[in-house]
């Protein structure tokens, strides 16, 4: 590990300094709207659900409304890494934004006057679902457009921090909004983010060429997988995640409010997920400095440690051993979000890196609504704090055994 102030490019003899991402233009647009865009987007799901339940008095509306952004997420990301691809990155991201504000202003609108109906929330909330899977590969395949090889890590640490604090101020501000006047406000400041992100895309300047779009999308889609299953780096990690996520996801959003509650209390799981939410944002600021030659090697090594949280809670530990396992499995997570997204920046053609990313995300991802409709049945047979207890032990074998392939051992970071 070293740690940099400052990166250099060019001639070796001519000590060319890199600045940070922040001189560039380009990049100061493009972190603006992402900026403004997940303020608005982590006050989203606390919003959609209590406006919802508020309206309807349904858990199961509340259900309906929001797998109905899930599904077309999962459904269409392959057809979103195939546009990305193809077409101008920007372009993408300015007329997925455009299409998600009009759709959230159309749901603040139906919220806001009272004319609830369950269709057209689903309907509008299907659309959002379908438009973030064309935006998320282009996101990813964006970011080495404009930033200069050096200076992706640093970006990604810049946008990391963003995305984690967003996190951290978005559902308390959707929260107070809903409790002080009605949750459609939320959903019409969501509505207004997108539209500020759209006019940062269409000032955000491109040198780069459009990719050619000669194939077919079956065609674009052969391509992308013959990429993906092409690099053994690449598919093991995502495999040995998809079936990681599975586990993780359902026993941190479902068991884990209901262990907490019956053992620690509420209050003390709010403070969990708050330390485990400053863990992750503390690492993307220490990540800005700091340079790992095998980024991605160490960042799977600590990956491991996001198991430490399961286990705590099988364990039935009190609330500060449970928050010190989350505060450390936040700073793992962090971490590897980072080296991950940097790695594939790095390592995958232009051309290819948003098809890749959608394999990728589908992959990893895809197990995750199985996980969290699972984790409820398996508790009840076995018992909550057991379920938790292994899942934390699989968890950390799962994220461990990648490094088992020399292609992950060996790979370098550009520094």
């Amino acid at each position: 590990m070293s740690l940099k102030t400052e990166a250099t490019a060019g001639d070796p003899g001519q000590g060319v300094v890199v600045a940070s991402p922040f001189h560039l233009l380009a990049f100061r647009w493009f972190f603006t709207g992402r900026l403004v865009s997940l303020l608005g987007s982590s006050m989203t799901p606390v919003a959609l659900s209590l406006a919802v339940l508020n309206a309807s008095n349904s858990a199961g509306d509340m259900g309906a409304v929001l797998t109905a952004n899930t599904i077309p997420l999962i459904v269409f990301t392959l057809a979103g890494g195939v546009v990305g691809d193809r077409f101008s990155r920007r372009l993408v991201l300015l007329l997925s934004n455009l299409g998600a504000g009009l759709t959230q202003a159309v749901v603040a609108f139906i919220l806001i006057t009272g004319n609830y109906h369950l269709g057209a929330l689903i309907l509008l909330e299907a659309l959002n679902g379908t438009l973030a899977a064309f935006t998320n590969p282009a996101l990813r395949g964006i970011v080495p457009d404009i930033v200069p090889k050096p200076q992706i890590q640093r970006a990604n640490s810049v946008l990391g921090s963003a995305k984690n604090a967003a996190k951290v101020l978005g559902p308390t501000v959707a929260a107070t909004l809903v409790a002080t006047t009605n949750g459609g406000w939320a959903i019409s400041v969501d509505a207004a983010t997108y539209f500020v992100a759209a006019v940062c895309m269409f000032r955000l300047k491109m040198t780069g060429k459009t990719p050619p779009r000669k194939a077919s999308t079956f065609v674009a889609l052969r391509e992308g997988w013959t990429e993906f299953r092409s690099r053994t780096w690449v598919w093991t990690i995502v495999a040995s995640f998809g079936v990681a996520n599975y586990i993780q996801v359902g026993i941190w959003t479902v068991l884990g409010p209901l262990i907490a509650k019956e053992r620690i209390g509420e209050t003390s799981w709010g403070m969990v997920l708050s330390v485990r939410a400053i863990g992750i944002l503390l690492i993307a600021v220490v990540m800005y400095r700091v340079t790992l030659r095998r980024l991605l090697p160490v960042a799977q090594l600590c990956a491991s440690l996001v198991g430490l949280p399961l286990i705590a809670l099988g364990l039935v530990t009190n609330a500060y051993w449970l928050a010190a396992t989350a505060f450390l499995a936040g700073l793992s997570f962090g971490l590897y979000s980072i080296a991950w997204e940097t790695t594939l920046q790095e390592n995958i053609p232009q051309n290819m890196l948003s098809r890749i990313s959608s394999y990728d995300n589908l992959g990893s991802f895809i197990g995750v609504p199985a996980g969290q409709l699972s984790a409820a049945p398996l508790a009840s047979a076995f018992g909550a704090p057991r379920v938790a207890l292994i899942g934390g032990f699989l968890w950390i074998a799962l994220t461990l055994s990648p490094l088992a392939v020399p292609s992950v051992r060996g790979l370098r970071h550009a520094t």
